[in-house]
Protein backbone atom coordinates (compact mmCIF):
# COMPACT_ATOMS: atom_id res chain seq x y z
CA UNK A 1 0.00 0.00 0.00
CA UNK A 2 0.95 3.55 -0.59
CA UNK A 3 2.33 4.82 2.67
CA UNK A 4 4.07 7.90 1.81
CA UNK A 5 4.48 10.92 -0.75
CA UNK A 6 7.17 13.20 -1.30
CA UNK A 7 6.93 16.00 -4.03
CA UNK A 8 9.69 18.72 -4.90
CA UNK A 9 9.02 21.46 -7.39
CA UNK A 10 6.04 19.47 -9.13
CA UNK A 11 3.59 22.43 -11.15
CA UNK A 12 2.68 23.82 -8.60
CA UNK A 13 3.52 21.96 -5.83
CA UNK A 14 6.77 23.30 -4.16
CA UNK A 15 7.53 20.89 -1.40
CA UNK A 16 5.34 18.53 -0.06
CA UNK A 17 5.92 15.16 2.18
CA UNK A 18 2.42 13.62 3.57
CA UNK A 19 1.65 10.19 5.15
CA UNK A 20 -1.61 7.55 4.48
CA UNK A 21 -3.36 4.72 6.50
CA UNK A 22 -4.20 1.80 5.20
CA UNK A 23 -8.10 1.41 4.83
CA UNK A 24 -10.47 4.17 2.79
CA UNK A 25 -8.38 7.62 2.13
CA UNK A 26 -10.95 10.31 1.05
CA UNK A 27 -9.78 13.36 -0.73
CA UNK A 28 -11.50 16.32 -1.31
CA UNK A 29 -11.03 20.05 -2.16
CA UNK A 30 -12.72 22.73 -4.87
CA UNK A 31 -12.34 22.66 -7.91
CA UNK A 32 -9.04 23.98 -9.32
CA UNK A 33 -7.33 23.28 -5.70
CA UNK A 34 -4.92 21.02 -7.48
CA UNK A 35 -6.34 17.07 -6.84
CA UNK A 36 -5.45 16.18 -10.58
CA UNK A 37 -1.77 17.27 -10.11
CA UNK A 38 -1.08 15.74 -7.20
CA UNK A 39 -2.82 12.80 -8.62
CA UNK A 40 -0.24 13.62 -11.92
CA UNK A 41 2.74 13.62 -9.25
CA UNK A 42 2.05 10.30 -8.15
CA UNK A 43 1.60 9.01 -11.37
CA UNK A 44 4.73 10.30 -12.70
CA UNK A 45 6.10 7.95 -9.89
CA UNK A 46 4.58 5.36 -11.47
CA UNK A 47 6.08 5.52 -14.49
CA UNK A 48 3.87 8.22 -16.31
CA UNK A 49 5.48 10.61 -19.39
CA UNK A 50 8.08 12.96 -17.73
CA UNK A 51 7.93 16.43 -19.48
CA UNK A 52 10.03 19.27 -18.78
CA UNK A 53 6.62 21.13 -18.12
CA UNK A 54 6.29 19.70 -15.33
CA UNK A 55 9.03 21.07 -13.56
CA UNK A 56 7.76 24.16 -10.98
CA UNK A 57 9.98 27.41 -10.74
CA UNK A 58 12.10 26.42 -8.15
CA UNK A 59 14.65 24.08 -9.52
CA UNK A 60 16.13 22.54 -12.75
CA UNK A 61 14.34 19.29 -11.33
CA UNK A 62 11.37 17.52 -9.91
CA UNK A 63 11.60 15.35 -7.67
CA UNK A 64 8.39 12.23 -6.95
CA UNK A 65 9.26 9.65 -4.51
CA UNK A 66 6.26 7.43 -3.10
CA UNK A 67 6.99 4.83 -0.30
CA UNK A 68 5.03 1.60 -0.97
CA UNK A 69 4.68 -1.68 1.10
CA UNK A 70 3.53 -5.33 0.34
CA UNK A 71 2.25 -8.65 1.54
CA UNK A 72 2.64 -11.67 -0.04
CA UNK A 73 3.14 -11.13 -3.95
CA UNK A 74 4.64 -13.92 -5.67
CA UNK A 75 4.34 -11.56 -9.07
CA UNK A 76 6.01 -8.58 -7.40
CA UNK A 77 8.50 -10.63 -5.45
CA UNK A 78 9.42 -12.84 -9.04
CA UNK A 79 10.12 -9.19 -10.68
CA UNK A 80 12.06 -8.03 -7.64
CA UNK A 81 14.40 -11.04 -8.31
CA UNK A 82 14.30 -11.08 -11.82
CA UNK A 83 15.59 -7.24 -11.24
CA UNK A 84 18.05 -7.46 -8.64
CA UNK A 85 16.38 -5.83 -6.02
CA UNK A 86 16.34 -6.52 -2.44
CA UNK A 87 13.26 -7.98 -1.03
CA UNK A 88 12.30 -6.07 2.03
CA UNK A 89 8.88 -5.67 1.88
CA UNK A 90 9.06 -1.64 1.17
CA UNK A 91 9.98 -0.17 -1.52
CA UNK A 92 10.65 3.03 -2.35
CA UNK A 93 10.38 4.53 -5.68
CA UNK A 94 11.95 8.03 -7.00
CA UNK A 95 11.95 9.50 -10.67
CA UNK A 96 13.34 12.79 -11.29
CA UNK A 97 12.88 15.16 -14.28
CA UNK A 98 15.21 17.63 -15.54
CA UNK A 99 14.64 20.46 -17.70
CA UNK A 100 15.49 18.42 -21.03
CA UNK A 101 12.21 16.38 -20.28
CA UNK A 102 14.85 13.05 -19.62
CA UNK A 103 14.27 11.63 -16.21
CA UNK A 104 15.58 8.67 -14.23
CA UNK A 105 14.04 6.38 -12.21
CA UNK A 106 15.50 4.35 -9.00
CA UNK A 107 13.66 1.37 -6.94
CA UNK A 108 15.63 1.43 -3.43
CA UNK A 109 17.96 3.79 -4.59
CA UNK A 110 18.82 1.55 -7.39
CA UNK A 111 18.82 2.78 -11.01
CA UNK A 112 16.00 0.97 -12.99
CA UNK A 113 14.51 1.78 -16.72
CA UNK A 114 11.18 2.73 -17.33
CA UNK A 115 9.70 -0.42 -18.06
CA UNK A 116 11.17 -2.11 -15.17
CA UNK A 117 9.26 0.88 -13.10
CA UNK A 118 6.08 0.71 -14.88
CA UNK A 119 6.11 -3.28 -14.20
CA UNK A 120 6.33 -3.12 -10.91
CA UNK A 121 3.98 -0.26 -10.52
CA UNK A 122 1.64 -2.46 -12.00
CA UNK A 123 1.69 -4.92 -9.41
CA UNK A 124 1.69 -1.95 -7.19
CA UNK A 125 -1.62 0.70 -7.97
CA UNK A 126 -4.27 0.34 -9.81
CA UNK A 127 -5.68 4.23 -10.67
CA UNK A 128 -9.35 4.75 -12.09
CA UNK A 129 -10.05 7.94 -13.40
CA UNK A 130 -13.34 9.01 -14.52
CA UNK A 131 -12.17 9.35 -17.75
CA UNK A 132 -11.50 5.18 -17.18
CA UNK A 133 -15.45 4.27 -18.29
CA UNK A 134 -14.34 4.49 -21.79
CA UNK A 135 -12.05 1.57 -21.50
CA UNK A 136 -14.88 -1.13 -20.89
CA UNK A 137 -14.97 -0.70 -24.50
CA UNK A 138 -11.77 -2.14 -24.37
CA UNK A 139 -11.22 -5.95 -24.99
CA UNK A 140 -8.06 -6.47 -23.79
CA UNK A 141 -9.63 -4.87 -20.34
CA UNK A 142 -13.20 -6.96 -20.70
CA UNK A 143 -11.13 -10.08 -20.79
CA UNK A 144 -8.90 -8.96 -18.04
CA UNK A 145 -11.83 -8.53 -15.81
CA UNK A 146 -13.22 -11.87 -16.37
CA UNK A 147 -9.84 -13.90 -16.21
CA UNK A 148 -9.10 -12.20 -12.57
CA UNK A 149 -12.64 -13.50 -11.92
CA UNK A 150 -12.39 -16.83 -12.85
CA UNK A 151 -9.07 -16.87 -11.55
CA UNK A 152 -7.50 -17.75 -14.85
CA UNK A 153 -3.79 -16.73 -13.64
CA UNK A 154 -2.09 -19.74 -14.57
CA UNK A 155 -4.12 -20.77 -17.67
CA UNK A 156 -3.49 -17.51 -18.77
CA UNK A 157 -0.22 -18.17 -18.77
CA UNK A 158 0.29 -21.18 -20.06
CA UNK A 159 -1.65 -20.23 -23.14
CA UNK A 160 0.95 -17.24 -23.19
CA UNK A 161 3.55 -19.64 -23.81
CA UNK A 162 1.95 -22.18 -25.91
CA UNK A 163 1.19 -19.42 -28.05
CA UNK A 164 4.86 -18.17 -28.08
CA UNK A 165 6.07 -21.33 -28.50
CA UNK A 166 3.95 -22.02 -31.67
CA UNK A 167 4.33 -18.47 -33.16
CA UNK A 168 7.99 -18.91 -32.94
CA UNK A 169 8.21 -22.52 -34.36
CA UNK A 170 5.91 -21.38 -37.00
CA UNK A 171 8.27 -18.08 -37.57
CA UNK A 172 10.95 -20.62 -38.41
CA UNK A 173 9.33 -22.95 -40.15
CA UNK A 174 8.25 -20.28 -42.77
CA UNK A 175 11.83 -18.98 -42.55
CA UNK A 176 13.05 -22.65 -43.36
CA UNK A 177 10.53 -23.06 -45.89
CA UNK A 178 11.45 -19.78 -47.55
CA UNK A 179 15.09 -20.52 -48.20
CA UNK A 180 14.40 -24.01 -49.40
CA UNK A 181 12.33 -22.50 -51.77
CA UNK A 182 14.67 -20.55 -53.31
CA UNK A 183 17.34 -23.45 -52.98
CA UNK A 184 14.58 -25.67 -54.74
CA UNK A 185 14.40 -22.78 -57.35
CA UNK A 186 17.93 -22.43 -58.03
CA UNK A 187 18.93 -26.12 -57.46
CA UNK A 188 19.23 -26.96 -61.21
CA UNK A 189 21.35 -24.35 -62.30
CA UNK A 190 24.05 -24.81 -58.89
CA UNK A 191 23.90 -28.48 -59.92
CA UNK A 192 24.94 -27.78 -63.33
CA UNK A 193 27.58 -25.12 -62.15
CA UNK A 194 28.59 -27.53 -59.80
CA UNK A 195 29.00 -30.23 -62.02
CA UNK A 196 30.99 -28.17 -64.48
CA UNK A 197 33.48 -27.13 -61.84
CA UNK A 198 33.82 -30.28 -60.13
CA UNK A 199 34.37 -32.36 -63.70
CA UNK A 200 37.10 -29.93 -64.21
CA UNK A 201 39.34 -31.44 -61.51
CA UNK A 202 40.09 -28.22 -60.43
CA UNK A 203 43.95 -27.98 -58.80
CA UNK A 204 46.13 -24.54 -57.29
CA UNK A 205 48.54 -23.77 -59.50
CA UNK A 206 47.55 -25.71 -62.70
CA UNK A 207 47.22 -22.82 -64.66
CA UNK A 208 50.37 -21.40 -64.21
CA UNK A 209 52.33 -24.47 -64.79
CA UNK A 210 49.67 -24.66 -68.12
CA UNK A 211 50.75 -21.31 -69.51
CA UNK A 212 54.64 -22.36 -68.69
CA UNK A 213 54.36 -25.65 -70.92
CA UNK A 214 52.18 -24.00 -73.50
CA UNK A 215 54.77 -21.33 -74.18
CA UNK A 216 57.56 -24.39 -74.46
CA UNK A 217 55.21 -26.27 -77.05
CA UNK A 218 54.54 -23.49 -78.78
CA UNK A 219 58.06 -22.56 -79.63
CA UNK A 220 59.30 -26.28 -79.03
CA UNK A 221 61.08 -26.28 -82.80
CA UNK A 222 63.17 -23.20 -82.12
CA UNK A 223 64.08 -24.45 -78.53
CA UNK A 224 64.96 -27.61 -80.04
CA UNK A 225 67.44 -26.00 -82.83
CA UNK A 226 68.99 -23.47 -80.31
CA UNK A 227 69.84 -26.06 -78.07
CA UNK A 228 70.89 -28.58 -80.67
CA UNK A 229 73.28 -25.43 -81.90
CA UNK A 230 74.80 -24.78 -78.55
CA UNK A 231 75.44 -28.92 -77.52
CA UNK A 232 77.31 -28.98 -81.09
CA UNK A 233 79.69 -26.64 -79.90
CA UNK A 234 80.53 -28.85 -76.90
CA UNK A 235 80.75 -31.78 -78.76
CA UNK A 236 81.87 -30.85 -82.44
CA UNK A 237 80.82 -33.55 -85.44
CA UNK A 238 83.93 -32.24 -87.23
CA UNK A 239 87.43 -33.68 -86.69
CA UNK A 240 88.34 -31.56 -83.63
CA UNK A 241 88.40 -32.88 -80.05
CA UNK A 242 85.09 -32.28 -77.93
CA UNK A 243 86.13 -28.54 -75.91
CA UNK A 244 86.09 -30.16 -72.51
CA UNK A 245 88.97 -32.23 -73.81
CA UNK A 246 90.77 -29.43 -75.48
CA UNK A 247 90.83 -27.58 -71.52
CA UNK A 248 91.56 -30.74 -70.57
CA UNK A 249 94.85 -31.04 -72.71
CA UNK A 250 95.39 -26.98 -71.96
CA UNK A 251 95.33 -27.56 -68.32
CA UNK A 252 98.12 -29.93 -68.67
CA UNK A 253 100.26 -28.09 -70.30
CA UNK A 254 100.43 -25.46 -67.97
CA UNK A 255 100.97 -27.80 -65.65
CA UNK A 256 104.20 -29.00 -67.14
CA UNK A 257 104.90 -24.91 -67.93
CA UNK A 258 104.11 -24.08 -63.92
CA UNK A 259 107.62 -25.89 -63.26
CA UNK A 260 109.84 -23.28 -65.13
CA UNK A 261 107.02 -20.56 -64.26
CA UNK A 262 105.39 -21.00 -60.53
CA UNK A 263 102.76 -18.58 -61.66
CA UNK A 264 101.14 -20.70 -63.73
CA UNK A 265 100.14 -23.41 -61.78
CA UNK A 266 97.55 -21.69 -60.23
CA UNK A 267 95.84 -20.80 -63.77
CA UNK A 268 96.38 -24.41 -64.72
CA UNK A 269 93.99 -24.97 -61.61
CA UNK A 270 91.23 -22.42 -62.52
CA UNK A 271 91.34 -23.77 -66.24
CA UNK A 272 90.52 -27.81 -64.39
CA UNK A 273 87.82 -25.64 -62.13
CA UNK A 274 86.16 -23.62 -65.47
CA UNK A 275 86.36 -27.44 -67.70
CA UNK A 276 84.70 -29.21 -64.76
CA UNK A 277 81.89 -26.64 -64.82
CA UNK A 278 81.45 -26.45 -68.21
CA UNK A 279 81.04 -30.08 -68.55
CA UNK A 280 78.22 -30.11 -66.39
CA UNK A 281 76.58 -27.51 -68.49
CA UNK A 282 76.90 -29.76 -71.01
CA UNK A 283 75.39 -32.28 -69.48
CA UNK A 284 72.39 -29.96 -68.50
CA UNK A 285 72.19 -28.99 -71.76
CA UNK A 286 72.19 -32.39 -74.09
CA UNK A 287 69.79 -33.49 -70.74
CA UNK A 288 67.12 -30.48 -71.52
CA UNK A 289 67.01 -30.98 -75.19
CA UNK A 290 66.57 -34.53 -74.10
CA UNK A 291 63.04 -33.48 -72.96
CA UNK A 292 62.11 -31.22 -75.56
CA UNK A 293 59.28 -32.39 -77.17
CA UNK A 294 58.00 -31.31 -80.19
CA UNK A 295 54.38 -32.45 -80.39
CA UNK A 296 51.12 -30.64 -81.51
CA UNK A 297 49.22 -33.59 -79.98
CA UNK A 298 50.00 -32.47 -76.56
CA UNK A 299 49.83 -28.43 -77.63
CA UNK A 300 46.77 -28.94 -78.79
CA UNK A 301 45.52 -30.58 -75.22
CA UNK A 302 47.19 -27.93 -73.13
CA UNK A 303 45.52 -25.56 -75.05
CA UNK A 304 41.92 -26.58 -74.65
CA UNK A 305 42.65 -27.35 -70.76
CA UNK A 306 43.73 -23.54 -70.45
CA UNK A 307 40.81 -22.44 -72.69
CA UNK A 308 38.62 -24.31 -70.00
CA UNK A 309 40.01 -22.57 -67.37
CA UNK A 310 39.76 -19.26 -68.63
CA UNK A 311 36.05 -19.85 -69.75
CA UNK A 312 35.35 -21.12 -66.07
CA UNK A 313 36.92 -17.85 -64.73
CA UNK A 314 35.52 -15.46 -66.70
CA UNK A 315 32.01 -16.77 -66.25
CA UNK A 316 32.44 -16.87 -62.44
CA UNK A 317 33.68 -13.43 -62.69
CA UNK A 318 37.08 -14.35 -61.00
CA UNK A 319 40.75 -14.46 -62.06
CA UNK A 320 42.44 -17.52 -60.14
CA UNK A 321 41.93 -21.12 -59.77
CA UNK A 322 41.46 -20.87 -56.04
CA UNK A 323 38.62 -18.39 -56.09
CA UNK A 324 37.17 -21.21 -58.26
CA UNK A 325 37.52 -23.61 -56.02
CA UNK A 326 35.84 -21.51 -53.11
CA UNK A 327 33.10 -21.32 -55.60
CA UNK A 328 32.75 -25.11 -56.14
CA UNK A 329 32.54 -25.38 -52.35
CA UNK A 330 30.03 -22.95 -52.09
CA UNK A 331 27.98 -24.64 -54.71
CA UNK A 332 28.10 -28.04 -52.62
CA UNK A 333 27.11 -26.31 -49.46
CA UNK A 334 24.57 -24.99 -51.05
CA UNK A 335 23.22 -28.31 -52.70
CA UNK A 336 23.98 -30.11 -48.90
CA UNK A 337 21.74 -27.34 -47.13
CA UNK A 338 19.18 -28.43 -48.89
CA UNK A 339 19.04 -31.50 -48.24
CA UNK A 340 19.42 -30.30 -44.92
CA UNK A 341 16.93 -28.05 -44.73
CA UNK A 342 14.20 -30.75 -46.47
CA UNK A 343 15.37 -32.60 -42.91
CA UNK A 344 14.65 -29.31 -40.66
CA UNK A 345 11.68 -28.41 -42.51
CA UNK A 346 10.26 -31.88 -41.71
CA UNK A 347 11.17 -31.91 -38.09
CA UNK A 348 10.05 -28.62 -37.83
CA UNK A 349 6.68 -29.44 -39.00
CA UNK A 350 6.12 -32.06 -36.31
CA UNK A 351 6.90 -29.17 -33.68
CA UNK A 352 4.72 -26.80 -35.21
CA UNK A 353 1.95 -29.57 -35.17
CA UNK A 354 2.89 -30.12 -31.67
CA UNK A 355 2.70 -26.84 -30.57
CA UNK A 356 -0.59 -25.59 -32.61
CA UNK A 357 -2.18 -28.64 -30.68
CA UNK A 358 -0.51 -27.41 -26.91
CA UNK A 359 -2.36 -24.08 -27.50
CA UNK A 360 -5.57 -24.88 -28.88
CA UNK A 361 -5.34 -27.51 -25.57
CA UNK A 362 -4.61 -24.46 -23.22
CA UNK A 363 -6.94 -21.93 -25.22
CA UNK A 364 -9.80 -25.06 -24.74
CA UNK A 365 -9.06 -24.83 -21.18
CA UNK A 366 -9.29 -21.13 -20.86
CA UNK A 367 -12.41 -20.75 -22.98
CA UNK A 368 -14.00 -23.21 -20.99
CA UNK A 369 -12.82 -22.11 -17.37
CA UNK A 370 -14.44 -18.51 -18.68
CA UNK A 371 -17.55 -19.45 -19.47
CA UNK A 372 -17.89 -21.57 -16.30
CA UNK A 373 -17.17 -18.01 -14.93
CA UNK A 374 -18.90 -15.62 -17.20
CA UNK A 375 -22.77 -16.83 -15.35
CA UNK A 376 -21.03 -16.12 -11.86
CA UNK A 377 -19.34 -12.93 -13.00
CA UNK A 378 -22.64 -11.22 -14.12
CA UNK A 379 -24.54 -12.33 -11.62
CA UNK A 380 -22.21 -10.71 -9.10
CA UNK A 381 -22.44 -7.20 -10.94
CA UNK A 382 -25.92 -7.52 -11.47
CA UNK A 383 -26.20 -8.00 -7.56
CA UNK A 384 -23.74 -4.56 -7.64
CA UNK A 385 -25.95 -2.95 -10.20
CA UNK A 386 -29.37 -3.07 -7.74
CA UNK A 387 -27.47 -2.25 -4.55
CA UNK A 388 -27.15 1.06 -6.56
CA UNK A 389 -30.39 1.84 -7.18
CA UNK A 390 -30.83 0.37 -10.53
CA UNK A 391 -33.37 -2.37 -9.57
CA UNK A 392 -34.33 -3.94 -13.36
CA UNK A 393 -30.52 -3.88 -14.37
CA UNK A 394 -29.52 -6.73 -16.65
CA UNK A 395 -25.95 -7.28 -17.17
CA UNK A 396 -24.69 -10.24 -19.23
CA UNK A 397 -21.10 -11.57 -19.98
CA UNK A 398 -20.90 -12.95 -23.22
CA UNK A 399 -18.02 -15.14 -24.00
CA UNK A 400 -17.57 -15.12 -28.16
CA UNK A 401 -14.89 -16.55 -30.60
CA UNK A 402 -12.70 -14.12 -32.13
CA UNK A 403 -9.07 -14.80 -33.56
CA UNK A 404 -6.74 -16.61 -32.28
CA UNK A 405 -3.74 -15.04 -29.83
CA UNK A 406 -1.74 -15.34 -26.78
CA UNK A 407 -4.72 -15.05 -24.63
CA UNK A 408 -6.96 -17.58 -26.13
CA UNK A 409 -9.51 -17.34 -28.78
CA UNK A 410 -12.17 -15.31 -27.12
CA UNK A 411 -14.06 -12.07 -27.20
CA UNK A 412 -15.79 -11.07 -23.74
CA UNK A 413 -18.97 -8.59 -24.93
CA UNK A 414 -20.59 -6.79 -21.52
CA UNK A 415 -24.04 -6.67 -22.41
CA UNK A 416 -26.35 -4.46 -20.63
CA UNK A 417 -30.06 -3.10 -19.63
CA UNK A 418 -31.15 -0.75 -17.14
CA UNK A 419 -35.04 -1.58 -17.88
CA UNK A 420 -34.45 -5.17 -17.90
CA UNK A 421 -35.09 -5.43 -21.85
CA UNK A 422 -32.92 -7.14 -24.02
CA UNK A 423 -29.40 -5.75 -23.41
CA UNK A 424 -26.88 -4.75 -25.70
CA UNK A 425 -23.69 -3.56 -25.94
CA UNK A 426 -22.83 -1.48 -22.61
CA UNK A 427 -20.93 1.09 -24.09
CA UNK A 428 -23.49 1.88 -26.67
CA UNK A 429 -26.03 1.78 -24.51
CA UNK A 430 -25.27 2.60 -20.77
CA UNK A 431 -25.35 6.45 -19.44
CA UNK A 432 -23.09 8.40 -17.81
CA UNK A 433 -24.35 7.54 -14.17
CA UNK A 434 -25.15 4.23 -15.16
CA UNK A 435 -21.35 3.69 -16.47
CA UNK A 436 -20.16 4.78 -13.52
CA UNK A 437 -21.91 2.30 -11.13
CA UNK A 438 -20.98 -0.28 -13.29
CA UNK A 439 -17.22 0.24 -13.12
CA UNK A 440 -17.47 0.70 -9.75
CA UNK A 441 -18.95 -3.13 -9.43
CA UNK A 442 -16.25 -4.22 -12.00
CA UNK A 443 -13.81 -2.37 -9.41
CA UNK A 444 -15.11 -3.89 -6.55
CA UNK A 445 -15.21 -7.25 -7.78
CA UNK A 446 -11.69 -7.03 -9.48
CA UNK A 447 -10.17 -5.78 -6.32
CA UNK A 448 -11.30 -9.24 -4.45
CA UNK A 449 -9.59 -11.03 -6.76
CA UNK A 450 -6.58 -9.13 -8.16
CA UNK A 451 -4.74 -8.73 -5.01
CA UNK A 452 -4.08 -5.02 -5.60
CA UNK A 453 -3.16 -3.36 -2.71
CA UNK A 454 -3.88 0.04 -3.48
CA UNK A 455 -6.93 1.27 -5.41
CA UNK A 456 -7.30 4.60 -6.56
CA UNK A 457 -10.43 6.06 -7.39
CA UNK A 458 -10.19 9.49 -9.09
CA UNK A 459 -13.99 10.92 -9.16
CA UNK A 460 -15.78 7.85 -10.44
CA UNK A 461 -18.86 8.84 -8.61
CA UNK A 462 -19.37 11.15 -11.47
CA UNK A 463 -23.34 11.43 -12.68
CA UNK A 464 -24.47 10.28 -9.52
CA UNK A 465 -25.72 11.65 -6.38
CA UNK A 466 -28.12 11.12 -3.83
CA UNK A 467 -28.42 7.69 -2.18
CA UNK A 468 -27.05 6.32 -5.17
CA UNK A 469 -23.97 8.14 -3.73
CA UNK A 470 -24.34 6.55 -0.61
CA UNK A 471 -24.40 3.13 -1.43
CA UNK A 472 -21.67 3.74 -3.76
CA UNK A 473 -19.53 5.58 -0.82
CA UNK A 474 -20.52 2.06 0.91
CA UNK A 475 -19.21 0.24 -1.68
CA UNK A 476 -16.14 1.87 -1.34
CA UNK A 477 -15.77 1.61 2.16
CA UNK A 478 -16.47 -2.18 1.90
CA UNK A 479 -13.16 -2.83 -0.31
CA UNK A 480 -11.59 -0.62 2.56
CA UNK A 481 -11.56 -3.10 4.65
CA UNK A 482 -9.00 -5.53 2.56
CA UNK A 483 -6.73 -2.74 0.92
CA UNK A 484 -5.79 0.39 0.96
CA UNK A 485 -8.01 2.43 -1.51
CA UNK A 486 -7.89 6.33 -1.73
CA UNK A 487 -11.43 7.60 -2.98
CA UNK A 488 -11.08 11.39 -4.88
CA UNK A 489 -14.59 13.06 -4.73
CA UNK A 490 -17.03 16.09 -4.53
CA UNK A 491 -19.80 14.18 -3.16
CA UNK A 492 -20.38 14.37 0.67
CA UNK A 493 -22.15 11.22 0.73
CA UNK A 494 -18.61 9.73 -0.36
CA UNK A 495 -16.83 12.06 1.56
CA UNK A 496 -18.34 10.66 4.72
CA UNK A 497 -16.80 7.83 4.42
CA UNK A 498 -14.27 5.73 6.35
CA UNK A 499 -11.62 7.52 9.02
CA UNK A 500 -8.91 9.15 6.81
CA UNK A 501 -10.18 12.93 4.95
CA UNK A 502 -7.28 14.66 3.19
CA UNK A 503 -8.23 18.42 1.97
CA UNK A 504 -5.86 19.13 -1.28
CA UNK A 505 -6.10 23.39 -1.32
CA UNK A 506 -4.30 26.14 -3.48
CA UNK A 507 -3.06 29.15 -1.94
CA UNK A 508 -1.24 31.63 -3.89
CA UNK A 509 -0.86 29.33 -6.99
CA UNK A 510 1.22 26.64 -4.58
CA UNK A 511 -1.04 23.49 -4.16
CA UNK A 512 -1.18 21.58 -0.90
CA UNK A 513 -2.45 18.54 1.23
CA UNK A 514 -3.29 17.89 4.66
CA UNK A 515 -5.18 15.57 6.75
CA UNK A 516 -8.41 17.19 8.45
CA UNK A 517 -9.38 16.94 11.89
CA UNK A 518 -12.60 15.77 13.06
CA UNK A 519 -14.08 19.67 13.43
CA UNK A 520 -12.40 20.29 9.44
CA UNK A 521 -13.97 17.49 8.25
CA UNK A 522 -17.34 18.16 9.28
CA UNK A 523 -16.81 21.79 7.34
CA UNK A 524 -15.28 20.04 4.73
CA UNK A 525 -18.24 18.13 3.77
CA UNK A 526 -20.70 20.96 4.91
CA UNK A 527 -19.00 22.84 1.85
CA UNK A 528 -19.29 20.12 -0.57
CA UNK A 529 -23.40 20.14 0.75
CA UNK A 530 -23.80 23.99 0.21
CA UNK A 531 -21.16 25.69 -1.63
CA UNK A 532 -19.01 28.09 -0.28
CA UNK A 533 -21.55 29.80 2.53
CA UNK A 534 -21.83 27.08 4.93
CA UNK A 535 -24.89 26.86 6.82
CA UNK A 536 -25.87 25.45 10.23
CA UNK A 537 -28.58 22.85 8.64
CA UNK A 538 -25.46 21.97 6.38
CA UNK A 539 -22.84 21.42 9.17
CA UNK A 540 -26.14 19.52 10.84
CA UNK A 541 -26.24 16.92 7.77
CA UNK A 542 -22.53 17.13 7.45
CA UNK A 543 -22.87 15.75 11.21
CA UNK A 544 -25.39 13.49 10.20
CA UNK A 545 -23.22 11.95 7.02
CA UNK A 546 -20.12 11.57 9.52
CA UNK A 547 -22.67 9.72 12.21
CA UNK A 548 -21.90 12.69 14.78
CA UNK A 549 -25.56 13.62 15.59
CA UNK A 550 -26.13 10.25 17.06
CA UNK A 551 -23.18 10.55 19.51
Amino acid sequence: MLRSLHVENYVLIDSLDISFPEGLVIITGQTGAGKSILLGALGLALGGKSEASLIGTHGETCVVEAGFTFGEDPLLKEKLRENDIEDTGALLIRRVVNRSGRSRSFVNDEPVSLPVLQDLAGRLVDIHSQHQTLRIADPSFRLSLLDHHAGNGQRLAACREAWSTWQSTRKELDSVSRRLSQLEEEKDYHEAQFRRLDEAHLREGELEELEEEQKQLAHAEEIKELLCTAESLFFPEDEREPLTRQLKEAGKLLERCSRFIPSLEPLSGRLESARLELEDIADEVAAVNARVDVSPERLEQVEDRMSLLYDLLKKHGVREIPELIAIREELSGALFDATSLQSRKEELEKTCRKAAAAYSQAADSLHQARLDAAQGFSEAVAGSLRFLELPHAVFHVEVAPAAEGPSGKDLVRFLFSSTGETPADVSKVASGGELSRIMISLKAMMARYAEMPTLIFDEIDTGVSGSVADRMGSMICDMGQDMQVFAITHLPQVAAKGEAHYLVSKEKDVTSIRRLTQEERVREIARLLSGEVISDAAVANAEALLGLSLL
